[in-house]
């Protein structure tokens, strides 16, 4: 029997069909049968014949992995790792990579939002709209104070385009906790502060850039921005306490908050409210990085059926592991039937 590729949703998705997703679609058919999953939790109902998986954020259970005898890799499209459980993954021999191809998309978002913030568009346009043609209080980001809260890859992206729109009176600070962040800020023309407190209380807009499941803004942060600023969080939701963002906008200690993410679930409680911007964690994705994203993880998918290590592995230790030894030792060869020239 064949073994099959499980590919997220996303593929079906007709607003991204392009030629070189259907000729990599293609090309994944001639070493494995290729099925969608629509399936938000993993489980070994999930896992019979699967050697590779092509995820979004799904969660994928340990009883998918025990269950799953022949696979050998999960190709995050995109980079959130917090749903593949890399450790039970690392345990069993499963190679996990991701996909960093969209950090340009992402901080073109950012930067888009926080023109838009300072510019206040989203008022003016729901002013317009309702007949009322104030002209009111906007800001320059030249001359501005932008905080970024972390500083990996999206941040450093965010930073490049960011100094130039504040001129040489604006001041980029950052946060983070990596032991060079004084030295690395200073090559983005950027200033470390201490803490976060200290970050919120200084800039006249702050944009996330962190991953994890933990909440780390909560009403201390918000309470001591500037009335005037804004919070943008193009990372996740769950970073910031939902509640505490109502409150501190009610309280007029903020005046937008932008969030990548629906009004769905906890986010539910922004519905209607007209300085809290929610889009549907649509920030990293745009024709073009969706090509990115999809040639990168039909590479890594192919890579591993075919007995070559694939790129951007995020637990590299599973490399040691004897399953992994295994099926990398075959320099090249499918031992899946239907591989064209097995």
């Amino acid at each position: 029997m064949r073994k099959k590729t499980l590919i997220a949703r996303i593929f079906q998705n007709e607003e991204f069909v392009s030629e070189p997703r259907s000729d990599g679609l293609r090309e994944l058919e001639k070493l494995t049968d290729v099925e969608t999953y629509m399936a938000r939790n993993m489980t070994d109902q999930h896992a019979e014949d699967v050697v590779a998986v092509i995820a979004d954020s799904a969660l994928f259970h340990r009883s998918f992995y025990e269950a799953a005898k022949d696979l050998r890799i999960i190709a995050r499209w995109g980079v959130g790792y917090d749903k593949v459980n890399v450790d039970i993954a690392t345990e069993l021999g499963v190679i996990i990579t991701v996909s960093p191809v969209h950090m340009d998309t992402v901080a073109e978002y950012t930067i888009a939002q926080w023109l838009a913030t300072l510019k206040r568009l989203y008022t003016l346009n729901r002013l317009s709209h309702e007949g009322d043609f104030t002209i009111i209080r906007t800001y320059d980001a030249q001359g501005s104070v932008l905080g970024l809260y972390g500083f990996g890859r999206i941040g450093q992206q965010v930073a490049l385009r960011a100094r130039a729109l504040l001129g040489e009176k604006g001041r980029l600070l950052v946060y983070d906790v990596r032991p060079d962040i004084t030295e690395l800020a200073q090559r983005f023309g950027a200033e470390a502060v201490e803490s976060p407190l200290d970050l919120f209380c200084r800039c006249d807009t702050v944009s996330i850039h962190v991953s994890g499941d933990d909440t780390i803004v909560g009403y201390d942060e918000l309470r001591a921005m500037r009335p005037h600023a804004s919070l943008i969080n193009p990372s996740r939701g769950n970073l910031v306490d939902d509640q505490a963002v109502l409150r501190a906008i009610e309280e007029n200690r903020l005046w937008y908050y932008v969030v990548d993410d629906p009004v769905n679930g906890p986010r539910e409680i922004h519905k209607g409210h007209p300085r809290i911007i929610c889009t549907n964690h649509n920030g990293g994705i745009t024709v073009e990085s969706t090509t990115r994203l999809d040639c990168q993880t039909f590479e890594q998918v192919t890579d591993a059926i075919e007995g070559r290590q694939p790129n951007h592995v995020l637990n590299p230790e599973v490399l040691d592991h004897p399953r992994v030894k295994a099926f990398l030792g075959q320099n090249g060869r499918s031992s899946f039937p239907g591989k064209a020239g097995s």
